[in-house]
């Protein structure tokens, strides 16, 4: 496989650590540029099998941070002037911590390190906005379960118990946060949580639909100046307030992209930024949810609506030109069946969308993570692994059913 890689004719390899559906977009975004594609990532990974894709999976009993380390640090053969791109918070982390040593060998996105490290922490990421003028919930500081306690009278509930450190309590509990409605709930859910040592904050919920979700997305040169803008929105999430995004819509967003902007150049950020915020029905208010360093699970929709993020970026960084102003297409949507599946069965029992209403708002061309026509075994790689997830969960159902009858 190195010996593949270190053909000298061809251009600097991109190096894709870790990641899931992005890592599959920005290597197909790369590779039909006639860019050579490394991934590096766990086994799971579909852009694992993409035919644009040299595969370095994670072995088993070993970390990905560990492989990564492996290697790009220790292994010498693997090719120098190799341009390293994050698709994961824990990819994120190690090239921060790292960058010096790595920067001796390979191309890095201009990053600034503590501003990486800054968006991973949640609560730090709440700070900087309001540093810079930009909206955002309210939140506490939690060390111990006597902060709870001592928060109690002046929590407003519903409240959110959100991680510092979204990839670990992924890693612990499968999901974003906790959604919590009242005090023995709250103590409970924060014993859970330290227990398992996750540090946390307790956040503000703000109310309202999914599709009062919008994202920003911005390039910052070396000069401090945006090389392309792009903004969506989201129209579903599963579940419904604090899962993904199942239903995304390409749309420009004036006041969306001014307040991302606002905070990426209030902070000097430098390098590729994500954003996303949620409208505050009470006050109208656009006020951080979370913010990325990193390509994003919309890759796909944000490449197929005519903005080649990727390549500009590695063009940028491999030769030091700066890409013209670019434009994409609006009113694209990204469509995820079987998650946005959930989020409509979740609705309906709600209330809130009818079988006729979801199906009316899907029955137009999609864009989906996966699927491409000229490289298809990514999407029967991701719909086995989700068919086996799903046939798991009714099996461990049923069993469980059967057991309590």
């Amino acid at each position: 496989m190195l010996a593949k890689l270190r053909n000298k004719a061809r251009p600097p390899i991109a190096v894709l650590l870790g990641g899931l559906a992005n890592t599959t977009a920005v290597a197909r975004a790369l590779g039909r540029e006639g860019v050579p594609v490394a991934v590096i990532a766990n086994p799971f990974c579909a852009a694992l099998q993409s035919r644009y894709v040299n595969p370095f999976p994670v072995p088993h009993g070993t970390t990905a941070t560990e492989y990564f380390q492996r290697i790009l640090i220790q292994n010498p053969a693997f090719p120098r002037g190799s341009v390293v791109f994050p698709c994961e918070d824990a990819a994120i982390q190690f090239i921060a911590t790292n960058r010096s040593e790595l920067r001796k060998r390979y191309l890095l996105d201009i990053h600034k390190p503590e501003h990486q490290l800054h968006l991973l922490d949640k609560q730090k990421t709440l700070a900087l906005a309001r540093e810079t003028g930009v909206g955002a919930p309210r939140s506490w500081t939690v060390a111990c379960i006597e902060d709870v306690e001592s928060l109690l009278p002046e929590i407003e509930f519903p409240v959110l118990i959100k991680p510092i450190h979204s990839h670990i309590f992924q890693r612990r509990f499968r999901k974003k946060l906790f959604y919590v409605e009242g005090s023995g709930e709250l103590m409970a859910r924060s014993n859970e949580a330290l227990g398992a040592g996750i540090c946390f904050m307790l956040c503000e919920f703000i109310p309202g639909p999914d599709d009062l979700l919008s994202s920003y997305y911005v390039y910052i040169d070396r000069d401090n100046q945006p090389t392309f803008e792009f903004t969506k929105k989201v129209l579903r999430r599963s579940p419904p307030n604090f899962g993904a995004g199942s239903y995304h819509m390409t749309e420009w967003l004036p006041r969306t992209a001014e307040k991302g902007f606002q905070f990426f150049s209030g902070i000097g950020f430098q390098g590729l930024g994500n954003i996303e915020f949620k409208t505050d029905p009470r006050n109208g208010e656009l006020k951080v949810i979370e913010c990325n360093a990193r390509f994003t699970g919309a890759q796909e929709l944000i490449t197929r609506s005519g903005l080649n993020m990727p390549y500009l970026i590695y063009h940028y960084l491999t030769e030091n030109v700066r890409a013209p102003k670019s434009s994409f297409t609006e009113f694209m949507t990204l469509w995820l069946p079987f998650e946005d599946f959930d989020a409509y069965r979740d609705l309906r029992a709600s209330k809130q969308i009818s079988a006729r209403a979801w199906l009316r708002s899907i029955c137009r061309r999609q864009v989906f993570c996966y699927f491409a026509m000229d490289d298809l075994k990514p999407f029967f790689s991701a719909s086995r692994r989700e068919l086996s997830r799903r046939a798991q969960w009714l099996r461990e159902r049923a069993s469980g059913e059967s057991g309590s009858a």
